[in-house]
């Protein structure tokens, strides 16, 4: 068994490029390959789509707005983004909240990219954790309408299952 301080060296197995990681200016891990419309990351040297842009510290409700006109524009992976960084800086209380939207976000990129059993599980736990917010949730969020936005999505998932059919890009959803 290997001593403590020699499991957290990299394997001498895993390349140098692979146990590097991209990190941006503050030193946090980010992968500098471009990425396509929903997250996917794209050829090193092609062009992509831009990033996000951090929004460190803004106030929810701004947050909200820029995430909300980002599934408007049918960025949901790029909402996605700016929702964790909130849920990341969020008080301890809102957390799950926060999570929430953003595995929402997640669960409508996954439809997109038409991997239909990942959106379903990942929609599952966003609504689960947005339902517990249901009674009062913070900032104007619409925890009643997100929840049922997911329902509706998880049950046409379901139907297109077992159909054997595609499913149809659902509505974006109303975070207030």
């Amino acid at each position: 068994m290997p001593a403590e301080d020699e499991s957290e060296q990299p394997s001498q197995d895993v390349p140098v490029s692979v146990a590097r990681r991209d990190r941006d200016a503050v030193g946090r891990p980010r992968n500098a390959r471009a990425r396509d419309g929903l997250g996917r990351p794209q050829p090193r040297g092609t062009e992509g789509i831009p990033p996000t842009e951090d929004m460190p510290d803004v106030p929810p409700a701004i947050t909200l707005d820029r995430a909300q006109q980002l599934l408007d524009e049918g960025k949901p992976f790029h909402a996605h983004e700016v929702l964790e960084a909130a849920w990341k800086s969020a008080p301890l209380e809102e957390r799950g909240l926060w999570q929430g939207l953003a595995q929402l976000a997640v669960g409508l990129t996954h439809i997109l990219r038409e991997n239909e059993i990942g959106a379903a599980s990942v929609l599952a736990r966003g609504r689960d954790n947005v339902a517990l917010y249901a009674t009062a949730a913070p900032h104007g969020i619409d925890a009643v309408g997100l929840v049922y936005w997911a329902n509706t999505v998880i049950a046409d998932l379901a139907l297109a299952s077992a159909n054997q059919t595609k499913l149809c890009v659902p509505t974006t959803p109303h975070l207030r």
